[in-house]
Order: structure tokens, then sequence, then C-alpha cells
């Protein structure tokens, strides 16, 4: 080894045992003994249980049990994250439904087959009820009541900004409503889990699909009732996560309960069908009017918001009351903002996060508006963009949303990315396009971002430890489930000890073999987690030099550690230990050659940049294809840039995803319309361009390594570039805006309509009753009552 590693394209050490088939997931391993689970689940999206009748079920062959919900003997608890204190599940339905989906019983058999055919034989009664499925009609006065401790569907509010007027003195005003769709987060491996109950000496043992997995076993000892020690929890290979597989789901918990109960070993692996009609995100109704003068500097901002939440109080749709709004600003300096958002319970199923996680929505409405507001007055989009661009120089920068920003230079990524797509050449063809009437029209879209990334900074685990054999062990409290964190991580100890990546052992997500972890989310990973790995192999080699110089009778601050691995005193290279031979002299000396400790950041990071789609519209059938998606993303400190591109790949393929393709869809009485992958669009690499991927690097300095987040950015500015792109290969049209996914019917029917498609209405009167009820708290909190 030569100099440093970090900075460099080194290739993943994770892959080879995915590729080969050598991974290990939780339906994979042999779970001897196991019995399989199934769920028997609504299919009215809101109605009261009137009766169950599983006594046929019970007494069908290999079938061991059937439970409801009170043999399970469980409290209501938060799966994930509290929206409303309010709102509490069960593990089963009890006396009500309120989502298509939400399970009732639990089949336990001897085989998958044996328990699917028990619960065709599970006879359910109802008394059906009135279903809200649209999240404004669930706000609306009148609306049916999901929950009666929750008044008129409003789980939750939230007032910001600093003028309830900012609108006021505008020369020109722009309003848009826009629809961020509810998706399906569809992870290659859908939730899957295998529950042992305890046994003498030993915890109860649990191997789950989840991104947190000490969240996981604080989560589910207590709900059943166990000390954290009586549980271990592991999770092995996750297939896939994206902000759906956090926190500790009903059908966890009924498995494991019933595990515990019973004295028997139980796994379940969920369906795509059950994946595709539970776990799901985004969903939001966004109103939004930004003033600005004829001469393009902006003025204020009006942003009045509702989130999904779906039912049970699901925590995703609180994120419009959260990140959307902490995010609302961007990358602008706008004087004046006023920030409005409820979050409504539906009859459908609870939102969760997904990639992003309120981010890409808050991007999403900004970026439209921006856009809009440029064609309005005729100034090229990338030029507006340009002049209201917070400067250089203002960082850390407070905005009027809460959050102050660490560091940033919006401007050095959408130059790069104007410069690398070749714009003014793209404007130029574009022009000869409309010029000689070509049906397909060519549209350009831009879109600049920034995210934040392990939102209120937080702390995390990391520990080295040298083994007998000079090679090194690292343990994190991070959960990666292909962030390459194996990789990065190792990167990390070897450049600081000179040990080679391929003698590095890399243990995380379990809990008996790290004792604490925030697990993977947020794209908090590296800027904690790495830190804390990092630190703690610089200790190591403090120790290590201590220990070395007390051998070779020099001064600590002599020692050095060469490229080969072997301690010695500066310029006495010839007299030197290695790691085997200093963890046996530490041995004789009263050390150890290993360090564990936690990092703690004193706030979150705040990556961003810009992208550009290039975008080819068939005006004759509307049919949209990407030519190009150009990506310049700044996630601080770059350590491996392989690793960064991934991460951006996979980012962009998920954004043009929600622009073009996905999206969760109900009928007026609550049943999801595409519940397998046959109608849920999901694209491969065929309906995708080759992306083009840059970066500028702009350090944190919240952390050592100055690095930020990367694993949603690339999500976060990828959409609204491609939304962008198709309007404006429109806006000769009369088109101004199309709702996302713009699939082929909704964009020939925008052609049709033209410049007569209707992009406002008035919000919502909930909005009005929200700012009447924050006046009134803020006067009663004035006069002390």
């Amino acid at each position: 080894m030569t100099g440093s590693i970090l900075g460099t394209r080194v290739t993943r050490v994770e892959d080879p045992q995915l590729l080969r088939g050598r991974a290990t997931y939780v339906d994979n391993l042999e779970h001897p003994g196991a019995l399989r689970c199934h769920f028997v689940r609504s299919t009215m999206a809101h109605a009261r249980i009137t009766g169950i009748d599983v006594d046929a079920a019970r007494s069908m062959p290999g079938v061991h049990s059937v439970w409801l919900a009170g043999d399970l003997g469980l409290d209501d608890y938060v799966p994930a994250f509290p929206l409303n204190p309010k709102l509490m599940r069960s593990a089963l339905a009890r006396d009500r439904v309120r989502f298509v989906g939400e399970p009732i019983a639990l089949i336990v058999a001897e085989s998958r087959a044996v328990a699917e055919d028990a619960a065709e034989a599970v006879i359910i009664e109802y008394d059906e009820l009135d279903p809200v499925v649209d999240m404004e009609d669930a706000l609306a006065p009148g609306a049916p009541v999901i929950d009666e401790q929750i008044e008129r569907n409003l789980v939750g509010s939230v007032v910001a900004g600093n003028d309830h007027d900012p609108l006021a003195g505008a020369e020109v005003v722009v309003a848009g409503r826009f629809v961020n769709q509810r998706m399906a987060v569809v992870p290659m491996e859908t939730n899957s889990i295998a529950a042992y109950p305890a046994t003498a000496g030993d915890p109860m043992l649990v191997y789950v699909s989840t991104q947190m997995p000490h969240l996981f076993q604080n989560k589910l000892a207590k709900a059943l009732g166990l000390s954290k020690d009586g549980l271990r929890v592991i999770s092995p290979n996750v297939g896939g996560g994206f902000g759906g597989k956090a926190g500790l789901a009903p059908e966890y918990l009924a498995v494991a309960r019933a595990s515990q109960l019973s004295g028997v070993a139980l796994r379940w692996v969920e369906t795509r069908e059950e994946n595709l009609v539970s776990m799901q995100g985004r969903g939001q109704v966004q109103y939004v009017e930004l003033g600005l003068t004829r001469d393009g500097r902006f003025t204020g901002m009006r942003c009045r918001m509702i989130g999904d939440a779906g039912a049970e109080g699901g925590f995703g749709g609180g994120l419009v009351l959260g990140s959307t709004k902490s995010m609302a600003q961007g990358v602008y300096e706008i004087p004046k903002v006023s920030f409005l958002a409820a979050a409504a319970s539906t009859t459908t199923a609870p939102v969760g996060a997904l990639r992003g996680a309120g981010r890409p929505e808050a991007a999403s409405f900004l970026e439209r508006i921006v856009d809009m507001a440029a064609a309005e007055i005729g100034m090229d989009p990338a030029q507006l963009r340009f002049r209201n661009m917070i400067p250089a120089g203002g960082f850390p920068y407070k905005t009027l949303m809460g959050p102050t920003y660490d560091s940033g230079d919006y401007q050095s990524p959408l130059r790069k990315a104007l410069e690398l797509a070749g714009y003014e050449e793209l404007r130029e063809e574009q022009g000869r396009r409309r010029k000689q009437g070509d049906p397909l029209a060519l549209g350009i879209g831009i879109s600049c971002y920034v995210e934040v990334t392990a939102g209120g900074g937080g702390s995390e685990f990391g520990a080295v430890e040298i083994t007998p054999e000079g090679g090194a062990v690292i343990r994190v409290g991070t959960s990666g489930h292909g962030q390459g964190h194996q990789t990065t991580f190792s990167m990390l100890v070897s450049d600081t000890l000179k040990i080679p990546m391929d003698k590095i052992e890399f243990i995380q997500s379990d809990t008996k073999e790290v004792p604490r972890g925030g697990g993977t989310g947020g794209s908090r990973s590296l800027q904690l987690g790495g830190t804390a790995v990092a630190e703690a192999a610089k200790e190591v080699l403090a120790i290590a030099r201590r220990v070395a110089a007390n051998h070779l009778e020099a001064d600590p601050d002599d020692i050095v550690v060469s490229e080969e691995g072997r301690l010695h005193v500066a310029g006495s290279p010839s007299i030197s230990l290695s790691w085997s031979e200093l963890r046996e002299e530490a041995a004789h000396q009263g050390e150890e050659l290993s360090y564990q400790g936690d990092f703690k950041q004193a706030g979150a990071t705040f990556p961003f940049g810009a992208h550009l789609s290039v975008v080819e519209v068939d005006t004759e059938t509307g049919r949209v294809k990407v030519l190009r998606h150009v990506a310049v993303d700044d996630c601080g400190r770059v350590l491996n840039p392989l690793v960064v591109e991934g991460q951006q790949h996979g980012g962009i393929a998920q954004g043009i995803a929600q622009a073009l393709y996905e999206e969760m869809s109900y009928d007026e009485w609550g049943t999801p319309r595409n519940l397998s992958l046959a109608e849920y669009l999901v694209p491969s690499a065929a309906e995708l361009p080759s992306f083009e991927t840059a970066n500028t690097e702009t350090p944190s300095p919240l952390n050592p390594l100055g690095a930020k987040g990367i694993g949603e950015s690339a999500t976060v500015g990828s959409t609204p570039g491609v939304q962008n792109a198709i309007v404006d290969a429109l806006a000769h049209l009369g088109v101004r805006h199309i709702d996302m996914p713009a699939t082929p019917e909704r964009v020939w029917l925008a052609i049709q309509e033209g410049g007569d498609a209707a992009i406002w209405r008035e919000p919502p009167t909930i909005f009005t009753d929200i700012l009447a009820n924050a006046a009134t708290a803020e006067a009663a909190e004035e006069i002390d009552i």
C-alpha cells in the first residue's frame, strides 16, 4: 500500500458473496423445527368486526394454532415513531379494521401451504363503515370519523415561518397545487422473521429483516416484557429497506409473541402482495404560492401542505410536519415564508418512510414552483436559480424553517451540471425541434436541492480490535444493507492501521456482538458510524504506539506505522513489530489493542446538488423517454467515489420511477388497485438511461471525516428534474404542470388541454382552522392561561 486509501475507487468487498448467491437472508437460513406463519387480513377498508370463526381452521390437519388479538395479550404500541400519542396499534386487529390488509388472525402450521389453506377457512363478519380514502376529503367538515379520539381526522399540524402574509408586495405571484403521490417501498426482500423462544441459559432469539436491529430489540423486548439481555436480535443480509424496515411491524410482534407463548420456533415471510398493501410512503398534496419581482428576485412563499398518514397514525404522514417543513426553503434566499401543514388519517395502509422521507417532497414542490416562476416572467430557469441561491460565503446559514445549514456552495453543482450536459446546445436543439414541428418534443429539466442527513445529529457506536493473527475486527452500531459500509469502514481502519482490507472482519446487526447502535436510516451511517470507527482505529493506534515505545525503549511520539503495517521508531525501520506481535506484547504489558466508543455529532449535515434531466415526449402518444440524466451531488468529503456513484445511481433510478411510473392507487372503497408488480410499475434498467454522475466536495465541519450523507440525495434531486423536463418539453403547447407519475395517458391529456388545465384551486378550510387555533394558542400563552 502506498499513501492514503481514502478517496480512491476501492471495489466493494461485500459484493462477491451477493453475486455468487452465498449471502444469507432470513428465509434462506436453516431454521430447524420452525413452523410457518400466515396472516388473515381485512378485506374491508373500514369496518367493525362483529364475529370471527376460526374453528374450522384450527381443526385442519397440519395446523398448529390460530391466534387472535385476545390470545396474544399484548398492549397497543407504536410500531416505529409516534405521530400522535392518541393513536397506537395492536399486533392484530381487535374490534375494528381501518385499512385493507390489516392483520386480524395469525395461522401457525407445518407448512406455508397448509397455513394459507387454513386462512381461507377463517370466517370474519363485518359491519361495514364509510371509508375515507382521500386525504383532503378526510379533513373536510362532516367526513366520516376514523378514530373517535381524533377530531376531524387531523392527527397533527404545524404552523411555521416568519410571516403569515408573505406574498404582500410581490410584483408577480405564481401558484400551483402539486400531488406527491403515495408509493410502495418495494424492497427486493419483503419483511421476514424467524423467532426462537428462550431456553435454559439462552435468551429469546429473533432473526429479522430490519434497518435498525437495536431499535427493534428495544421495542420488541418492551412489548414482550423482556429485559434487553433477554432478547437477541440478528439481522443477516437485508434485501433493501429504503425506510420501510424501521421499527417493529405488527406482524413481527405477533409472530414473536406467539413463539414466546407457545414455546415453538416460528417463521414468517411476507408475500409480495402483502408487502405492497402494507409498506408504503410519500403521499402529500401541496399548495404553493411564490412571490417575486419582475426581474426575478424571490420575495416570499406561502405553503399549505397535507400529509397522508393512512390508518393507525402512520408516522410517514408526519413527515410533512417535520422534514418537508424543514427543507421548504431549499437552496434559496426567500425573505418571507409561511408554512402550514396538516397530517390526515385515512382508511388506507399506514404511511411510513421511503427513501428521502419528506425531503424529496420538499424539493419537488419547491423546484416545480421555481420553474413555474421562471416561465411566468420569461427567464431561463437556470438563471432564476442562480439569482436567488444562498451565497457560498453565507454558511453556516440559519433558515426561516429552523435548520442551520452546516456548509454549502450551491452554485457550483449547477454550473457543473449545465457544463456536463451541454445546456446551451440542448436549448438550441429544443428550438430546432419546435421550429420544425417535430412530434418528439425535447425537454430540459433542472433541479437544485439541499437535504438533511443524520437529522438532529445523534451518536453511534464503533469499536476496533486487533486479532491474534494481526488482523482487525470492526464492530459498529449501524446496519448496512447495500450501502457499502463494510468497504468504507474497512478503508478507514486500513488507512489508519495499515492492515490490508482482506484481514479486516466486519460485524454489525447482532445485538449480542454490538452493544448499542442507531442502525441505518436518514443517511447517517458514514458521518456517525464511520467516524466512530475511524476514531476507534486512532485510539488503537495510540495504544499500539505506547506498547511499541515501551518495547523499543522510545518515545510514543517517535513511533510510526509503516505502509506494510509494522510499527517502528521513525527513521529506524529495521527493528519493527507486526500487529500480531504487538498484540502479544500488549498482553505482556497489561494492555489490550482494542477500543470502543461513541461519536456524537452536534447537529445534522446538509448535502446538496443539482440534477439536469433531458427527456423526449411523443406529443402524439404522451410517451416519455428519459434520454439523459446528469447528477452533480455534494456529500462533503468523498471517501470512496465508487460507493458514492452506486448510491447516486440507485437514487436516480428511484427518483425517475416516481416521476414516470410508480403510484399506489386505491378505489373509492379503499381497496388497493395494484397488488402485484404486473400492475405496480417498477422500472428496470431497460427503461432507464445510463446516468452521468459527478461530485463537488464541500466538507462538513461537524465531523472529522467532513462527511455528509449520500444514500438519499439523488432521489431528492432527480424526481423534480424529470418532472420539470416533461413540462418544459410541452411548454410551447401551453402545458404548465403535470402531476406525477407522468404516465402516457396523463401527458396526452395535458397536451389536449394545453393552457386550459387547472393547476390551482383554493386549499381546504382546514388551514384556516389551523391558523386560527395557532393564533388562539399564542394569545393564551401571552396571557399565561
